[in-house]
């Protein structure tokens, strides 16, 4: 009698089998998890329980541990659907540069508001909910959770023309006032004796570039798309800035719209003071956590075009490639560039525009005095 089949062990072996299969799966990485389901049906139907898939979900994002994130992921399709969504990031195939410098702007927002109103969509700030990780190596420092838009309660008031900007760290200063605690990184982190030394050699820059991770999933609880805004990785930084012991990091992400816009994560650290000098692992304080929204001339974005583009960016392309994500970055940076300089060249010709003009009615002033001048005396 011939041997069974790879099917046939997945579909009639029985629940031993299945067990360890189950066991083995438990133990790979989420891409190999996703592959070994296309082997045959019956292994398929194991790797796509959801147990497994929550465990990535867990080491990727240690806020989806939480009850109510658990919950709210079952409810928009499940665990699977999540990594599958959200580990891939947004990328942004296309940055055209517009016609002229006004198009740049997002100001076609009301026009899609009225589709949606006729379409019967709803993507109010209430139905979104984002939850935000902040790694270093292996351990999480900072897990949040975001029911809404902060400050989006009045929505067709002051918040549809502001500038959009969600922060999730408050300013040192009010942390201490208030007596909560820090947010600090304190292990892995390597010695730092002097902030010139560290200008140098850039040691405690390179580890923070190596190890800080970002991720900002945003969810439509009413859509159920979902998409990670951020890049994960760094996109770019600051080393001491706006002083010495300071340091910004970049994270984010092209989102398209009618014209391409930067979705800015930013996160500040800030070295603490007792730490410099001294020939331990030094502390760092995470003192700012913000995402906004930036059109390509530079300006932020108001909150209510800002929807219109995260409602756009929740169903766009996306690849799990980092370099393809770096890669639209800078093409993003420059078509920026571009515009900028073509911005500069039309203020130059319009500033000699109006130079020449001027120099010419001077001399006619001048002309037209000379003229009266003599014909005064001439009578």
């Amino acid at each position: 009698m011939a041997p069974p089949s790879g099917e046939d062990l997945g579909l009639e072996a029985g629940p031993l089998n299945n067990d360890i299969v189950f066991e083995v799966l438990k133990r790979v990485d989420p891409v190999t998890l996703a592959t070994v389901s296309c082997a045959s049906s019956g292994i398929r139907k194991v790797s796509g329980d959801e147990v497994l898939w929550e465990k990535c979900c867990n080491e990727r994002w240690p806020s989806t541990k939480d009850f109510e994130i658990k919950a709210l992921i079952k409810e928009v399709g499940g665990f699977q659907k999540l990594y599958g969504k959200c580990y891939p990031l947004i990328i942004s195939k296309e940055q055209s540069l517009p016609r002229d410098f006004g198009d740049y702007e997002m100001d076609d927002s009301d026009e899609w508001w009225d589709k949606e109103d006729k379409g019967g969509y709803d993507f109010s700030p209430s139905n979104l909910v984002s939850f935000v990780d902040v790694v270093y190596g292996e351990k999480c420092i900072f897990s949040k959770t975001i029911h809404g838009i902060p400050g989006a309660e009045d929505f067709l008031g002051w918040f549809s023309s502001c500038p959009f900007r969600i922060d999730l760290l408050r300013s040192p200063e009010e942390e201490d006032e208030r007596g909560q605690a820090p947010v600090l990184i304190t292990h892995g982190l390597p010695s730092i004796v002097s902030v010139d030394r560290e200008r140098k050699d850039g040691k405690f820059w390179k580890a923070l570039w190596d190890n800080v991770r970002v991720s900002w999933i945003m969810i439509n609880k009413k859509t159920k798309e979902m998409a990670n805004l951020s890049s994960w990785k760094p996109l770019g930084g600051l080393r001491h800035w706006p002083c010495g012991g300071d340091f910004l990091i970049r994270f984010g992400s092209v989102l398209p719209a009618r014209r391409s816009c930067l979705c800015n994560i930013v996160i500040k650290c800030r070295l603490s003071d007792s730490d410099v000098g001294e020939t331990v692992n030094s502390k760092l304080r995470l003192t700012e956590l913000s995402m906004q929204l930036e059109d390509m001339g530079g300006a932020h974005v108001n909150g209510k075009e800002s929807l219109a583009i995260l409602h756009t960016a929740l169903g766009c392309p996306r690849s799990s490639l980092h370099t393809d994500v770096l890669t639209s970055y800078h093409q993003y940076l420059k078509a920026q560039s571009e515009l900028k300089e073509r911005k500069t060249r039309q203020e130059v010709r319009l500033d000699t525009a109006a130079v020449v003009s001027g120099i010419g009615i001077f001399m006619f002033i001048c002309y037209s005095i000379i003229c009266l001048v003599a014909k005064g005396r001439v009578f």
